[in-house]
């Protein structure tokens, strides 16, 4: 009897976590998207309307009504979803370590590092100039995301590559991709990368992939100096967006 009462009382409390963690989302989206609630609604409206629609044309719409009410709420939560996720990707657009912070979103079965394994700083130590790689390994292989001023992103990549390819073993296969939003024919937007990374063809197995990971560990963390005032710590992809509840 105690445990079931324990476990009524738990219920109130995960509904208002789960209520508290949707309107967080909506917060953040709503900061970035403004449109979000009149998109939520219009979703929910319209898939009252077109139930109660059905409905009236079958000679049933109370029962059409009802089974609306839950439908439209759906119709909602998967706005605030789609366009929360934009949302996410959208506050770290252009900013250093948007690609660390978009290897977040990696599914299960990858073993990646939110801060740079190399970066490089421009002469003027300013933000926008600095060149960063970050690393991602899964069954697809090593894969080195570059971002930064495309001639020295990509020496630098290339580098990390070379040493990357000694330590991993000659069958591991090392890509190397460039984080840019300016459209170019190589260049992956950042809201892109996930999607493009789970999309590889697996080459190694979920044990090859943790010796991989181990023995890149004994590279060691950044040794060339970030530039003053770049903290890729401080860019953070909203997770919680990224799910959309």
């Amino acid at each position: 009897m105690a445990r079931k009462e324990s476990a009524k009382s738990n219920v109130p409390k995960i509904k208002t976590k789960r209520f508290a963690q949707i309107r967080q989302v909506y917060t953040a989206a709503r900061g970035v998207d403004p449109m979000i609630g009149w998109w939520m609604a219009l979703a929910s409206l319209g898939t009252l309307v077109v139930m109660v629609g059905i409905g009236v044309l079958v000679d049933y719409w109370v029962y059409f009504l009802i089974l609306g009410l839950p439908t439209a709420t759906l119709a909602a939560s998967t706005v605030l979803s789609v366009r929360a996720k934009r949302a996410a990707y959208k506050s770290i657009e252009g900013q250093p370590g948007a690609a660390g912070a978009a290897l977040s979103s990696l599914r299960k079965g990858w073993f990646f590092e939110q801060q740079p394994v190399a970066a490089e700083a421009g002469r003027s130590g300013d933000m926008s100039s600095a060149a960063m790689v970050f690393r991602a390994t899964g069954r697809p292989g090593v894969i080195l995301v570059v971002e930064g001023p495309e001639a020295r992103a990509t020496k630098l990549g290339e580098s990390e590559r070379k040493k990357v390819s000694r330590v991993a073993g000659p069958n591991v296969p090392v890509t190397v991709i460039r984080v840019g939003e300016g459209g170019g024919e190589d260049e992956v937007s950042v809201r892109k990368i996930a999607g493009k990374l789970q999309r590889m063809k697996p080459v190694l197995t979920k044990e090859e992939v943790a010796a991989v990971n181990k023995r890149l560990k004994a590279l060691g963390g950044l040794r060339p100096p970030l530039p003053a005032g770049v903290d890729p710590n401080r860019v953070r992809m909203d997770r919680k967006a990224m799910r959309g509840r």
